[in-house]
């Protein structure tokens, strides 16, 4: 049992330069809180039929337009980002609808300093279409 304790010491102990130079240089790093709750824009028609995806934007677009809301992170089993929920259609809260937009299909944009924007090569009608989620989906 001593070994044991004194391995996971030695463990933590090496570990905790390694905590503090992650974090001292957490610069690339984007929480999920700075991106849900932000809007999402629908690309313009030129802009969609030459789709350049994930990171293609260094800021928000003048013609495009504001069809929804991030309501959601979605990773898959290894971590990695895989989509948004969506909040689309509806006023108000309701009759919205939930979507699953996948990360082929955004792009993530910064609205300022903070917080973060997607836009989409899906126009509002195809996300209208698209089935909607729930936390049900998810089980």
């Amino acid at each position: 049992m001593k070994i044991l304790y004194a391995s996971v010491i030695a463990l933590s102990a090496a570990a905790a330069p390694l905590t503090a130079e992650t974090m001292e240089n957490d610069g690339d790093l984007i929480r999920s809180r700075d991106i849900t709750g932000g809007t999402i824009y629908a690309a313009t028609d030129a802009e969609r039929a030459n789709w350049l995806g994930w990171g293609s934007y260094d800021s928000i677009g003048e013609n495009w337009r504001d069809i929804g809301q991030i309501e959601d992170v979605v990773l898959g089993e290894d971590g990695q980002m895989v989509g948004v929920v969506a909040e689309v259609g509806g006023f108000l809260d309701i009759a919205d609808k939930h979507v699953m937009i996948s990360l082929d299909d955004v792009s993530l944009v910064p609205a300022d300093d903070e917080e973060y924007a997607v836009v989409t090569n899906k126009t509002e009608e195809e996300l209208d279409s698209m089935q909607g989620v729930d936390e049900g989906y998810w089980d």
